[in-house]
Parts: C-alpha cells; structure tokens; sequence
C-alpha cells in the first residue's frame, strides 16, 4: 500500500520477518519519501560500523518505514564473528577505545563535515540552471546520506560510557538513574547552544554594543510578532553592521541559519525560516544567568559517598569518561544531518520553486515530498515525475497521522536478550551498558495518569509554572515565546536554537537519555520525559506546574 497517496487510514503489516519496534522517539511523524529512501541505507551501514567497532553482539539496527513511519530491528552479530567481537570488546575496554573514536570526531570527522556544509551552503541554487540545479540536488543527497552514517557510527561512543556509568554506579549505590546523570550536568555544552560563534555573539551583544543597540530601537524582540515588525529585518541589520558585530552575527547565522530546528526530515523548517523565534532566542542566549557549578561538586560529592571505597576510584573514572563522552550524544546530529538535511531542504525548495514557475507542481513546498528522482525530473521536465495531485496527497498525509496512533511492534514479540551472565566478562559489561543505555533513551514512565496530573520521568529537576504550548509541527514554532512549557511529542538536536526561550520541558516519547532530558539538564529548566500522551491531554495555554523531582505535570488551571 502506498500510504503517501491515499487519506485512508493505513494498514500495517511488518517489512519483512521479525519483530519491529516503532521508533516514535526520533520519528514521531511520518517521514517523507526522500527521507526514508536515503535514511533506511545509511542508517544500518552507520549502526554496523559502531557495532563492529567496539565488538558488540549485533550487526547493527535495520530501519524500515511503514506508511511513512519508522520502525527498526535488531540484527544479531554473525556466528563466525562472535569470537572476534570477544577479543575485541576486551580491547575497546583496556584501551578504551571511545577515547580514539573522540579523537577522531575532532580531529577529522566533524572539521570536515563542517567544511563539507560551508561549501554546499555557499552555492545559490536559485542561480543554477537546470542542469547545474539537478547535479546540486544530487550533491546534497548524497552528502546528506554520508552525514546519516556518520550520526550513526558514532553512537556507541556517545552511549556506552553513560550506560557503563549508570549500570556500575546504579549497582553500588542503588540511586535513580536521573540523580546519576544529573551528574553529567555541563558536559555537552552544545547542548545549550554553545559554541564559539556564540561566544562571538555574546561580545558583540554586550550592553553598549552597536548589536545591542540595534535590537533596543526595534523596542523588545519578545513583541515583534504583535507591534508588526519584522524579525527578519532586524536579523539583516544586525548582519550588516561593520566591523567585528556583523561578522558575529553573520558567522553565527552561516552556524545555524540552514539547521534544521525539529526532527531530522527536510520537511521541517530550518532557523532561518523562522526569524521571529532566532532573533528571540538569540536576546535570551547572549545575555544568559551566570551558573555555578559548584552545586554539581556537591551532588557528586554526595553519589561517592554511597559508593563503596573500594569502588570509588573506579566510580572517578567511570564519571570521567561518561563526562568526556557526553557531547557526542548531541554533537554527532548537530554538524552531521542536522545541517546536512537543511542544506539539501533549502536546495529541494529552490527546485519546487523553478517548479512551481513552469506549472508542474501545486506549490513548491511539495518538492518536499518528492524522492530525488523525481526532484530531479521535476526540475528538468524528462524522466518519470509525479503529477502536482500525487505530491499534495503524500503532503497531506504527512499532517494527518502521529506515531502515536500507530502499533508499536509489528511481527512476533521480540525474543529476550541473551543472558549476559554467558558472555565473557568484557562482552558482558559492555553489552549491559548498550541495553542500559537504550533503556534510558526510549523508556518511556508506566504510572498511571490521574484527572489533573500527568505522570512521567523526571528528567531535571526544579519546579517550574507556566502556559503550555503545544507544538505539534513546524507551524507551532512562531507561538514560542519567553517562559513557555513546551509540550511536545519529542524533541531532537536541531531544537536546541529556540531552547532559550522555555522555562520547562514535557514530551510524550523518549527517556532519560532522550534529546529533551539531556537539554533540560543542561539549560537548568524542568523537564518531565515519557508521559506517553501529555500532548493529548494538555491544551494550549493551560497553566502548568512542572515538577522534574517527581516527573508530575500538573494542570493548575
């Protein structure tokens, strides 16, 4: 069944043998035709590539997508294999390897992919002709594809070590695991939107500034929208001001401005398309509350102290390389696909509108859902194109459904995992520490709801009241305004650019390792994860108290 063009309701059957798990975490939406058909390739190469690496017992994870949605499978490792993934999950401990794949991000992975975006977003595909506009639509896909494998391989990198972390210390000290990764706080300074184009940013906006001064005559950034101004505007000035302020501003909108700002599919609006949410969010992160670190000593003062002397040096080293690791977790999306998708959405619009121009498709947002081929016919009007009805049916499918009111698994009930007490010690630790891991990604709370109380995992602590808002797709962004409680089905790295802007955080999907925890962590705001359905039964505007101690969402009114 084609789900993309029709409006029924889809039939689900599995993709093939096994079990799969829907993956509503990431893909809470149904995803394009362009994404499934340069994700599903790039994400078992990339899942393959870790697993081999660090000589886990699977042969990576294989993703299907079903009526648009994702679901994915578990491959086990080759029997022949299995001895040398032994040997070598002894060697990535004693050596610990994620130290050299950290090095390697560094040095060569990220730099290069940075550079990679740099040129391809330097092109003006407006400015291309046909011919020029297919082979930029091919270079974009093929680089986006190259930055999905890359987001996957480094993975484990990213998971182990927290997972290692949460099992060991877990087991000395019996603590929850949200008090163990609070101790993570600060370590992913991506993750609050650090960067060094940002600290520029922050020096160009000090009071005073010629920047500052530009955002004080436009009156407050916060009342754009309702005075009628223009944020975009206001965005040009600032880029356009001499000296070292317009190149901070402009270095900074060159970082993030093509960006995805939710999800991974070019069918979600890059920063620069919402003007309004990046100028406020930006008067909120250069001028950010100082915070101490010194409550974080204390908290991990307080976890040693339950761990058995014995075990506390290696407690220090298990948080060190926990600690060390942490920012892969986000890094590895944001200057991979993240960008990367961006670029190849802001090449995709360029070619509906050409498009759009010579009469052959309904509007130009519906390149969106066109696969490359048919991008490419589309453009140069030869070769197999869907009609403009086919591109707005598949378009309007996308807005109709949720992952939510899909099944879970398709096919038979997954089998147990093996016993880890069979496994050699080495192999052992290292496969508790991926399930631990992934637990605590898409765990989702069990607790029963109550009439005025939603119930989740709390995720970061503090109190928080505040209006709801319900963002349900890229057109809710605009609404995003100072204080908000964001209540969403999940978050991904690209919403890290309007996270300034929210007092708290309260998602359906995702667990402690979730996008949307660790952000709340490291902005310092509530977060409650995993409610299951808070975005079904909060309304927009309701008055909310936030509790990340106990993972309640209360509705005050």
């Amino acid at each position: 069944m084609r789900a993309s063009e029709t409006s029924r309701a889809p039939l689900f059957e599995p993709p093939g043998p096994g079990t799969w798990t829907q993956d509503a975490v990431h893909f809470p939406r149904p995803m394009s035709r362009y994404f499934q058909q340069t994700h599903a390739p790039a994400y078992l190469r990339g899942t393959q590539d870790f697993a081999r690496y660090y000589g886990l017992l699977v042969d990576g994870l294989q993703m299907a997508y079903v009526n648009g949605f994702g679901y994915y499978q578990v491959l086990p490792a080759p029997q022949d294999e299995i001895p040398e993934r032994f040997v070598r999950a002894e060697q990535v401990l004693a050596q610990q390897l994620w130290r050299e794949q950290l090095r390697e991000w560094d040095g060569i992975s990220k730099p290069t992919a940075m550079a990679r975006h740099r040129r391809l977003q330097a092109v003006d595909p407006d400015a291309l002709s046909d011919a020029e506009l297919v082979a930029y639509l091919t270079q974009c896909r093929d680089h986006h594809a190259s930055m999905m494998v890359q987001h996957m391989r480094y993975t484990a990198g990213a998971l182990l070590p927290t997972g290692d972390f949460l099992a060991q210390t877990g087991d000395w000290t019996g603590l929850p695991p949200a008090e163990l990764l609070a101790l993570l706080r600060g370590a992913a300074e991506v993750s609050s939107g650090g960067s060094e184009e940002m600290e520029a940013l922050k020096k160009a906006f000090a009071p005073g500034s010629a920047a500052r001064e530009v955002l004080a005559s436009q009156g407050d950034p916060m009342d754009l929208l309702a005075s009628g101004g223009d944020p975009a505007q206001v965005l040009a000035q600032l880029r356009a001001l001499p000296g070292l302020a317009g190149a901070a501003v402009d270095g900074y909108l060159a970082l993030v401005g093509n960006r995805l700002i939710d999800g991974f599919d070019i069918t979600e609006p890059t920063a620069l398309e919402v003007p309004d949410a990046l100028l406020r969010a930006i008067n909120i992160a250069v001028a950010p509350p100082e915070q101490t670190r010194d409550d974080l000593k204390v908290a991990t003062a307080a976890v040693r102290t339950k761990v058995p002397k014995a075990q506390q040096a290696a407690f220090d080293k298990l948080l060190e390389e926990a600690r060390l690791t942490y920012r892969l977790r986000d890094e590895r999306g944001i200057y991979s696909d993240i960008w990367a998708a961006g670029i190849m959405r802001r090449a995709a619009l360029a070619a509906g509108r050409r498009a759009e121009q010579q009469g052959r498709i309904a509007s130009h947002l519906h390149m969106l859902d066109a696969d490359l081929q048919e991008m490419c016919a589309l453009v140069s009007g030869t070769g197999q194109a869907p009609g403009a009805e086919a591109l707005a049916s598949r378009a309007a499918y996308r807005t109709s459904y949720s992952a939510r009111d899909m099944p879970h698994v398709l096919g038979p009930a997954a089998a147990p995992p093996p016993d880890l007490a069979t496994l050699p010690p080495a192999e052992a630790r290292l496969m508790r520490a991926l399930f631990s891991a992934l637990e605590h990604l898409f765990g989702s709370s069990s607790a029963k709801h109550e009439a005025t109380v939603v119930h989740g995992l709390g995720a970061s602590k503090g109190v928080y009241e505040g209006p709801a808002r319900c963002v349900r797709g890229p057109a809710d962004f605009d609404r995003i305004t100072q204080g908000d409680v964001l209540v969403t089905e999940s978050t991904s790295e690209a919403f890290n650019i309007l996270l300034p802007l929210l007092g708290a955080i309260v998602t359906d999907n995702g667990g402690l390792l979730s996008h949307a925890a660790i952000v709340a962590r490291e902005y310092g705001m509530p977060g409650v994860v995993g409610t299951r359905d808070a975005s079904e039964r909060i309304a927009d505007g309701m008055l909310l108290r936030v509790d990340g101690d106990t993972g309640e969402v209360t509705v005050l009114g």
